[in-house]
This record gives structure tokens, sequence and C-alpha cells, in this order.
């Protein structure tokens, strides 16, 4: 038996706005907004993205700015359970809801526009997603430009998405750049734009996922930390200590700790 899509609102997490719902839920409210026409930025984030806006006040105001933020990470979802009390069914990864949102629009008929990465990488995901779901329409791919676009760029990468005839967006900028790229696009683009991050990397091909223990017991930033020490140990053996400490912090209502903003970044600036 089928159970009704789960939605109990929004949670702030350090200052970001989590949605507790599940992947039927989100699935359900992309394709809605897709049929429909109408703009709804989404992203999913872990504990890498929760920090990038505890950390950047304005980057905070951009999540929250978003339509859909669902708990990636099983410490976001953990962090859910332990602050309010919220028992999610299991986290929303965002690579398993990019399939679930892919196999929906082919079944809906509903084209995908690929946006980021690198085309190589474009062109791999969009192999796999048209042998997953037969029928798929994939209207249109562009790769990154991996620097910050100008106005006139910008204006023509709406214009190449709109006349692609594309209903939804995925977008693989990483993060936080892909965050930022919905919140700019979500007013001029009228459909959903799903911040996938590593998405693309993973179903191409070109990065390992983590195994299905690691996953459920929030072990993932280990595997990848292996995977990725040179570029990743930063990110997780810095902001993963912050978030547990002041996810703590926030259980316990104390309000006493000092404000963080170290001089945390990441050297992928660009969002275009």
């Amino acid at each position: 038996m089928n159970r009704p899509p789960l939605n109990r609102g929004k949670f702030p997490i350090l200052g970001v706005n989590i949605d507790a719902v599940d992947y039927s839920y989100a699935v359900e409210q992309i394709i809605t907004h897709a049929r429909n026409k109408k703009p709804y930025a989404v992203s999913a984030l872990a504990v890498h993205g929760v920090m990038t806006g505890f950390l950047d006040r304005i980057h905070q105001r951009r999540l929250n700015g978003l339509d859909l933020v669902v708990p990636d990470g099983q410490p976001v979802r953990w962090g859910l359970r332990l602050v309010y009390g919220i028992k999610l069914p299991d986290r929303v990864y965002g690579p398993e809801l990019t399939l679930r949102v892919a196999e929906a629009s082919a079944a809906n008929s509903i084209p995908i526009y690929l946006y980021g990465s690198k085309m190589d990488t474009i062109e791999k995901f969009e192999r796999v997603l048209q042998q997953k779901y037969p029928g798929i329409q994939i209207v249109g791919k562009e790769p990154s430009k991996f620097r910050k676009l100008t106005h006139e760029e910008k204006e023509a990468v709406v214009q190449r998405i709109k006349q692609s005839g594309a209903q939804v967006v995925f977008v693989g900028l990483g993060c936080p750049r892909q965050e930022v790229w919905a919140y700019e696009y979500r007013q001029s683009l009228s459909m959903p734009l799903l911040a996938v991050g590593a998405a693309f990397d993973f179903h191409a091909g070109i990065l390992p996922q983590a195994p299905g223990w690691m996953q459920k017991r929030g072990l993932e930033w280990v595997f990848r930390l292996i995977q990725e020490p040179r570029r990743l140990w930063r990110r997780y053996l810095f902001l993963n200590p912050l978030y547990s400490l002041y996810l703590l912090a926030q259980a316990m209502h104390i309000r006493t700790l000092p404000a963080v903003m170290p001089n945390y970044q990441e050297k992928e600036e660009s969002y275009g």
C-alpha cells in the first residue's frame, strides 16, 4: 500500500530552513510545478550545504529563498529528529531524487534541460538517463563556463532554456554555486530548477558513490574524503565537527556560543 506524501513543514537547522519531507512529496511537487509551468527552486542539502548558509548570512538568505530544501545528508535528517523530534523514514538523497524526478518526467512527457558540469559528463549522464527511462526527453544541455556570467550571458542562458521547451532543469554546478544559480534564475524561468550537485558525476560514472551501509550510517563523507582528500579535507574535517557542536547547542537552546564566521572558503566560486 502506497503511503501518502509526507510533508511536515519547514524547520531551521542552524538558521537554514529544511523541509521535513519524503521522496514522494518532493517528486510530486516538482512534477506539479513543471506541469503548471511555475517557478520552483529545489536543493538537497547535506552538512556542507547547511554550513555554507550558517557561515554566510547572505547565502543563508538565498537558501531560505528557495522553495524546497530537502535533507540530503543523514546528519541533517538526524538534526531534525534531535532538535524537533521529527522522524523521517529516510533522507532525501539528491542523486536518488534526481533519478526519481527523471523517471516521473519520462512518465509524464516532461522535457528536461541539463545545465552544468563538463560536456563529457553531461553526455554520459544523458545516455544513462535514456537507458534507464526510455522515452525521456532531454531537450537541451550545456556545460558550466566555470566562471561568473555577465548579464548578457545570463539572459542568453534563460533564452536557450526557454526555447528548448524544457519544463525542468537539472543543475549540476556543485554546492554552493548551484544554489546561487537556482536562486538567481528562479524568477526568470517558470519551471522547477533542481540543484542536484554530484548527481551528474555519480550517474555518469565519473565518481563512485559510497556503499549503502556507509550512506545509512552517515559516513558518506568518509568515502568522499578518501576519494578526493586534497579537495575535501577542509570541508569535512572542519565543517562536520562545527555542525555537530552548533546543532547540539541548538538542541539544548544554548545561545551563548560565539558567532562563528571563520575564513572558510572553497576555491570554486564560479556560478555559471
